[in-house]
């Protein structure tokens, strides 16, 4: 298989196809400060590293005016460098924004569009494609270092940095995780790498020390082939915890400002160690470092963002729409590839996928909100500039600063444009998107006069206003439906051992050109037979266009019962800047072996289930426990040991191997929920295989359990199904009692 190298050499980075041009500034002296970069050499893409910061304010770096807090690395960067005075995160508060700025999305088409509620975690879905797959289509090897931000806590998953293509990562996986500066373990990969010397709540080992280490050993290891590092470190995110905060130890402020302001050098000393270690390897000529924030200053844990002028001259703190809440510095740096200077394009976020693209050589998904900034690195005016920006806000923390800047409306629904110098701002009293624009509270703002947008010019524009408002109407939709990009694999839910199966593929051309030779493989565990049932390759892929494939997949019949093997498909195809490669994979368990003699469902293991509790939520095969080890069931006052506790909707499969004879259980809304409330309303079905062979009526409390006796003969898996019944799932825990197999 040929190496990464191999594979990217010779195709050149070039710049993309430009959608729109206009002017943007850069300085005189930066432009005469030295030659411009030559073009990229032949057969080596840049490597890429992106630094976001995590609650660092417009005027926190020295570059953007900061007078307090020292940051004498990123300020050389910046010199050095190309720094936006106009560079925009693309939310107020962290979930949203980074999963805009990975997925090139606006938050009025991105599936995270909120920080995630308590109890719960914003995920990434397998629709989303991140600038990490489509780097690591090119070749590149892919890493993140720091915050993901987007749950659940497990691996495996598809909002999990692995499925959504970093091939390796270090940190914290939840957006709650990361508020944790000496944690008790960290991700590595798909597991859980304890700290043992955190543990109990000690503070011996610094986070973003590991971090800082971790980065370092990812550039080390891979400086001989084209990378892509996303170092996403928590500070200066509260709390304002660091080990050492001396260099501020003689100033007047509170213990807070004093770590605060350590922070904000800590992250500017990693950085510098970044740039350090991309110099002692000789890399500087082919790397392009990007530094950014997810958001406007912080003002939690006794924080004081006045005290350091860090929104500078804006208006406005992290969780406001006003330029302080979301517009950050950014500052791109690469001798050998980025023209040093001064850009006042209005740069959000967003354009970091198809601009990382463009450098790389990679085509992009033409869906994106973002537009390439590749050009302007490298010193042409010429960059595609967009027609507006927009933020939306759904957002329940308050803090007192931004609270008093909205006007005491820090939690109502609230949505921002940019058209060339005009912001408009609205506030909704509901939170209800759809609520007509006559009951929205309107400001209006020229930045080009009133940069701190003190003025409201609502009353004396009305027409502009309007115009505005109307593009935030048309840059929201409910639901953004996407165009399918690179490979997709659909597996069955189960494997039977010595039997075939089906297991079908695509690739999908979602970029605005196309490709050509196009193909399709699969991998299967060794021993596995292959057979394809389809063509597996075509000319040409239109932009658009997709190529399906399918194959019959045979486990040995002596394959291990009840285990999760992987499979791999993978499509390849030629483009205009080289050749891509997408994987897919995915997981087919073989069947638990089947029940040799009569037994309760609780006493089995099964294949999958979902959204139980009880037994089936204590462990990943209930068989490894007594039956009746969860919950005690209850119906009517009458208790049973032997039984399944569920929530609708929820799903819990068993295989049966065609052993058993009869099917028989209780179900119904048990005393437990009952007890709560008696609303609960649910539908029980059971099917044999594919076959529906039951469905109960209505379950309530008030009517009591439904009785089931049914015929399995030749049922080779059995499914138990409970459904929402009246559209509210609260109160809908449903129980099958003595749910038993008759084998002979």
């Amino acid at each position: 298989m040929p190496s990464r190298r191999t594979f990217l050499a010779g195709s050149t980075a070039v710049w993309g196809p430009l959608t729109a041009t206009s002017t943007a500034t850069v300085t005189a002296a930066a432009a005469t400060a030295q030659a411009a970069p030559g073009a990229a050499p032949a057969g080596r893409p840049p490597n890429l590293v992106v630094v976001l910061a995590d609650d660092l304010g417009y005027g926190e770096l020295g570059a953007y005016g900061q007078k307090s807090i020292t940051t004498p690395r990123l300020d050389r960067l910046a010199a050095e460098g190309l720094r936006f005075t106009d560079a925009y995160a693309t939310a107020a508060v962290c979930a949203p924004s980074r999963g805009s700025l990975l997925t090139g999305l606006h938050t009025g088409h991105a599936t995270v569009r909120a920080n995630p509620s308590s109890g719960g975690q914003a995920p990434l879905t397998s629709a989303d494609t991140t600038f990490a797959q489509v780097l690591r289509a090119r070749g590149y090897r892919t890493g993140l270092v720091g915050k993901w931000g987007f749950g659940p806590e497990a691996a495996g998953q598809e909002s999990h940095p692995a499925a959504r293509g970093f091939e390796e990562f270090y940190g914290y996986l939840t957006h709650g995780h990361a508020h944790q500066y000496y944690p008790a373990y960290l991700w590595r990969d798909g597991v859980k790498e304890q700290i043992p010397a955190n543990a109990g709540g000690a503070k011996a080992v610094y986070a973003p020390d590991l971090l800082e280490r971790r980065a370092l050993e990812f550039i080390d290891s891979h400086a001989g082939e084209p990378f892509l590092l996303l170092l996403t470190p928590n500070l200066p995110h509260s709390p304002s915890e660091i080990p050492d905060s001396s260099a501020y130890a003689g100033r007047p402020w509170s213990t807070a400002d004093k770590g605060h302001a350590a922070q904000v050098s800590r992250f500017d000393a990693l950085v510098g160690k970044v740039v350090d270690r991309i110099r002692a390897l000789g890399l500087e000529q082919d790397t392009v470092i990007l530094v950014t924030s997810d958001n406007g200053p912080h003002e939690e844990g006794g924080v004081n963002p006045d005290l350091f002028d860090a929104n500078g001259p804006l208006r406005g703190y992290k969780r406001n729409l006003y330029e302080g809440g979301v517009r950050v510095p950014l500052i791109a740096w690469g001798p050998g590839r980025v023209r040093p200077g001064t850009s006042d394009r209005p740069t959000p976020l967003t354009d970091l996928l198809p601009t990382l693209a463009d450098l790389g050589g990679a085509p992009a998904p033409a869906d994106v909100d973002g537009l390439s900034a590749a050009p302007l690195l490298a010193g042409s005016p010429d960059a595609a500039r967009h027609g507006h920006l927009y933020w939306f806000r759904d957002e329940w923390g308050v803090t007192s600063r931004a609270d008093a800047q909205d006007g005491k409306r820090a939690t109502w629904l609230a949505e921002a444009v940019r058209r060339d110098d005009w912001k408009a701002v609205r506030f909704a009293p509901q939170r209800d998107h759809a609520l007509p624009d006559d009951q929205w509270q309107v400001e209006l703002y020229d930045l080009a006069t009133d940069p701190g947008e003190t003025r409201n010019l609502l009353d004396k524009h009305p027409a502009k206003a309007r115009e505005l408002v109307a593009l935030m109407r048309s840059s929201w939709q409910d639901v953004y439906p996407r165009a399918p990009f690179g490979a997709r694999l659909t597996l069955p839910g189960t494997a039977v051992p010595g039997r075939a199966f089906t297991v079908t593929a695509t690739l999908d051309n979602g970029s605005a050109r196309a490709w050509t030779e196009p193909a399709l493989a699969l991998r299967a565990p060794a021993g596995w037979n292959v057979a394809p049932a389809s063509p597996t390759a075509a000319d040409r892929l239109a932009p658009g266009g997709r190529l399906t494939a399918s194959w019959q997949v045979t486990p040995p019949a002596n394959a291990t019962p009840g285990t999760a093997w992987t499979i791999t498909a993978e499509g390849t195809a030629a483009t205009a800047t080289g050749p891509v490669r997408y994987p897919a994979s995915g997981t087919v368990p073989t069947v638990p072996a089947a029940p040799a003699r009569d037994s309760y469902l609780s006493d089995l293991a099964w294949i999958s289930a979902t959204n139980g509790w009880g037994p089936v939520e204590r462990d990943a095969s209930n068989g490894r426990n007594a039956a009746g080890d969860g919950t005690p069931i209850a119906f009517g006052g009458t208790r049973y040991a032997k039984g399944l506790g569920v929530h609708a909707p929820s799903e819990i499969a068993y295989h049966l191997g065609g052993a058993a004879l009869r099917f028989t259980s209780l179900v119904g809304i048990d005393d437990f929920s009952a007890a709560q409330s008696g609303v609960g309303a649910t539908r029980a079905k059971v099917f044999g295989d594919d076959r529906l062979l039951l469905t109960t009526p209505t379950l309530r409390a008030a009517t009591g359990p439904v009785r089931v006796d049914l015929d399995v003969r030749g049922v080779r898996v059995l499914r138990l199904v409970v459904e929402d019944a009246d559209g509210r799932t609260s109160f809908d825990h449903t129980s099958w009692a003595l749910a038993h197999v008759t084998v002979g």
